[in-house]
């Protein structure tokens, strides 16, 4: 068991939520539109969810491996929105309780948490 989960970290912008929008045929206005995204409540383009969401699997990726991660299973809540011009960075760390268990997260630039969850390997 890892003592944590390797880091990893993306620069959010419009090119970027732009190309993910293209990779995965989802382009809803929130997220690459800004004119429409500044009529919502959300004020802005923000970035997809499972864009953020990824870098928890590439972080499990980077520490275990791709055969042992393609098993796992991940359970997380979406806490708060990533817009262009915030650095999320994804971790984890081992449930004391529960082996092959870890506590995952993403978080922005100013350490609040904008993913929260768990992962079973």
């Amino acid at each position: 068991m890892a003592d944590s989960l390797t880091p990893v970290s993306l620069a959010v912008d419009a090119e970027k939520i732009n190309l993910y929008a293209e990779v995965t045929d989802d382009f809803n206005p929130l997220h690459v539109d800004p004119v429409f995204a500044a009529t919502t409540p959300m004020g802005g383009v923000i970035a997809h969810g499972t864009m953020s969401l990824a870098l928890i699997w590439q972080s499990l990726a980077e520490t275990f491996g791709d055969e042992k991660t393609a098993g796992a299973e991940v359970e997380v809540r979406f806490t708060r929105p990533v817009r262009i011009g915030d650095t999320v960075t994804a971790g984890g760390k081992p449930d004391p309780e529960t082996p092959g268990r870890y506590r995952v997260w993403v978080k922005n630039q100013d350490g609040q948490p904008v993913i929260d969850g768990w992962a079973a390997l």
